[in-house]
Parts: structure tokens; sequence; C-alpha cells
């Protein structure tokens, strides 16, 4: 018998985004909205992220209104607000978001985030059963996605975050447009990155024209900042224009000679309510060391939030209505407490609902950059990651300055 109504008719699904923004939430928002639609659900926004969801509740209807995934951020914005008692909190929010869930009738709940957001809301569906989706987010890109990258035969544990494509695009034109300064002083320029716990984003700058790398996944010690020191003098002799860009994380742990400690450099010592604090600077410290040691001119620069802002690259804008269409999977088998993600490193035209799985989001914690990704020894990243990262951005399209002059010699 044919059905008269939508599966999931007289239903609520609500969405919120919380922690730092990218340039594909508003795809991810989007892509949810437009397939819980099409089951039935109405849809509603909770704005500021976990905050819309205290007090008398802050939410919007986005059922049948326009909504533009290509634009950057989240219009629903972003808080980092903690349900549960924290340091910064010790009072627990839960009793304010179940009034509010009951209240405004929401039936499910997409969350849009990272491994603070999403592990909140597994604890939710844990400890009060409130069906939850999540759904990952993050230009860091070092969510436990689970997702494998096959390389010369050899499968790889890699990760892939909606966010990170994008992010990964801005850092490598970035660095390409940083580069001809570099080298019109012949200068080392020390470009620091977001990246608190790893160097996924990091390695980006390579399609812009970067050189070594630092990442957090290894600390500088005070014998590997000597070594890192030569390995930079002699790159920079070898360099035929005399110059080099070497990204750094933010959360890169460095030696102080005064301090005789390894540790990061922090920005503020302030902590938000999931005891982050903000890191940066790790720039200025390092090239400042390398013209005092080295007597090469050396110059930072912070890339600082321009990886976060701007349009939603095309490969992102696959992604999320991929992972999305997981999400209707994962809707109507009821199976809550669990994220969408892709099962491989893929192009963009093989991004498909049959290459995703899901993964319990009480799991999915933080994954490193594999050791397959980067040469410890080198402080370069390997032909394996440059394989990873032209899946999602192609072939690195810097270019270069191809003209070489005669030198005049002065006769008699």
């Amino acid at each position: 018998m044919k059905s008269e109504h939508k599966l999931f008719k007289g239903k609520t699904l609500a969405i919120l985004s919380g922690g730092g923004d990218t340039p594909a939430i508003n795809s991810s928002i989007e892509s949810i909205r437009n397939r819980a639609s099409l089951l039935g659900f109405k849809v509603y926004g909770i704005r500021k992220g976990w905050k819309g969801l205290l007090g008398e509740g802050d939410i919007v209807d986005l059922t049948h209104q326009p909504y533009d995934g290509w634009y950057g951020g989240t219009a629903l914005r972003s808080s980092r607000t903690n349900p549960f008692p924290s340091k910064k909190n010790p009072e627990s929010r839960v009793p304010q978001i179940l009034q509010n869930l009951k209240r405004y009738k929401i039936d499910v709940l997409v969350t849009i985030g990272g491994d603070d957001t999403n592990g909140a809301a597994k604890r939710l569906y844990e400890t009060e059963g409130i069906p939850v989706i999540g759904f990952p987010k993050t230009i860091d890109n070092d969510l436990r996605t689970r997702t494998m990258h096959n390389y010369n035969g050899n499968n790889i544990e890699a990760v892939l975050c909606p966010g990170f494509p994008s992010a990964a695009k801005a850092i490598a034109e970035f660095t390409g447009n940083l580069k001809t300064t570099a080298e019109s002083h012949s200068r080392i320029m020390v470009l620091e990155v977001m990246g608190r716990d790893a160097g996924w984003l990091t390695g980006s700058a390579l399609f812009g024209g970067a050189n070594l790398a630092l990442i957090p996944e290894f600390e500088i010690t005070k014998e590997r900042k000597e070594f890192f020191f030569e390995t930079v003098k002699e790159a920079y002799l070898r360099s035929p224009k005399k110059m080099l860009i070497i990204p750094v994380s933010e959360g890169v742990r460095w030696y102080d000679d005064k301090s005789d400690k390894v540790d990061v450099v922090y920005a503020s010592s302030e902590l938000d309510e999931y005891g982050h604090p903000r890191f940066g600077g790790i720039s200025g410290i390092i090239a400042t060391e390398i013209s005092q040691k080295l007597g090469i001119d050396a110059r930072s620069q912070i890339t600082g939030y321009y990886a976060r802002s701007g349009r939603c690259s095309e490969y992102d804008r696959r992604l999320t209505t991929t992972l999305a269409d997981k999400v209707v999977d994962l809707l109507l088998r009821e199976e809550y407490g669990q994220m969408p993600v892709m099962d491989k490193i893929v192009s963009h035209h093989e991004l498909e609902e049959f290459n995703t799985s899901k993964v319990d989001m009480g799991s999915i914690g933080n994954k490193p950059l594999s050791t397959d990704y980067y040469d410890v020894n080198k402080f370069e990243f390997t032909d394996a990651y440059i394989d990873f990262l032209t899946s999602i951005l192609g072939k690195p399209q810097f270019t270069d300055f191809e003209y070489d002059f005669p030198v005049v010699i002065p006769k008699g």
C-alpha cells in the first residue's frame, strides 16, 4: 500500500555546530538539512553550539529556508560551551539542555564538531538517552575516522574530516604567495600553521613550495634542535635562490635555552571550557633563533585564522554531501551515537556513499600524523603524505620564476 506520509513526518531534527569554525560547516548544515527534510523531519538550527540549548534556548527553523552551503563558517554560529562541569564552569548544564530539548520537541540531535563537541553529545546519549548523530569537523584533521589510505599496496591509517580540504587548499595558496617575498629577500620564512596536536595541516604548505617542517608529534629536544639548525643551514645553502619556507605547527614542542625545558608556546594562559589553552608565537621564536645562531635573515609569518576562513572548496562540498548521505542511513536504521566517516582516501569523483562507514562517537579521539607521512630525521614530509594530499588537492600548482640571468663581469 502506498504511504501517504514521509517516514519521519511529525518529527524534529536539530543541528548544532560547536568549537572552531571551518569553511565547510555551512555546507554540512545545508546537506544534513536537505536530506532530513526529504525524510519528513522538521529541521531546526541551534545557535552558538551547546550554548543555544541553555536558558530560554536560541533556536531557528531551517526547514523551508534558503541556505548558502558554499559560504564558509557557520551561519548557526559557534561556541566552546561544555554541557558538563569543568574547571572553568563547575555547574552542569545538562538539566537546561534536557529541558529545552523537551520544550522545543526535538527528537534527534546532529552535532557538527570535533572530539569535544561530539564527545559531549555521545555522553548525553549514554547518560540521558538523547538520540544523537555526530558529524566530523576540524581543519586540524586529527579525529580518528579510521580512513585508510592505500599507498604502494600498503594501507596507512589516515584521517579525512570536512574543513581540512578547504584549509589545506588555503595554506597551500598562502605559502605559494609568501614564496615570492622570501625569494625577493633571500630569506627564510617560518610559517606558523594551526595544529595543536597534529601536523596534518602543516604538511599542506608543501603544495605551496615549502621545504622543511616541524610538527607536534615529534618534540624538538636540545639535541634535535642543534640538528635542525644544521639541516636548515645546509638546505638554505643548497637552495638556488637562497630561500626557504619552513612551516611549523602552532603546537610544536620546542627546547628553550633559558629554562632548559621543552614546551609549547602559549598565546594565552586562559583555558576554554574543555581545558584547552591558546597556542601561538612559536614561529617568531624559531625565526629569531635561526637569525641569531645561523646569521641568516629569517622572519615569521602566522597564518592564524586564515585557514579557517573563506569559501568551501569543491572537495569539501562533495565530502559533506557524501557524509550527509550516510547520515540518512543512520537515521533510517536509528543507529544513534555514531558518526559518518569515509572508509578510504579517494579522489573528488569517488566521494560516494558506498565509500563511507561509521564510527562510535565515543571513540573518535585524536589521531596524530602517521609516521609513514613524516621523516623525523630529515624534518620532511614523505612521498606517502604527498600522495595522500594529492588525492584531495590534486598536484601542487605553485609557480616558479624560471629565468636565470648571466652574471656581468667587467672587462679590463
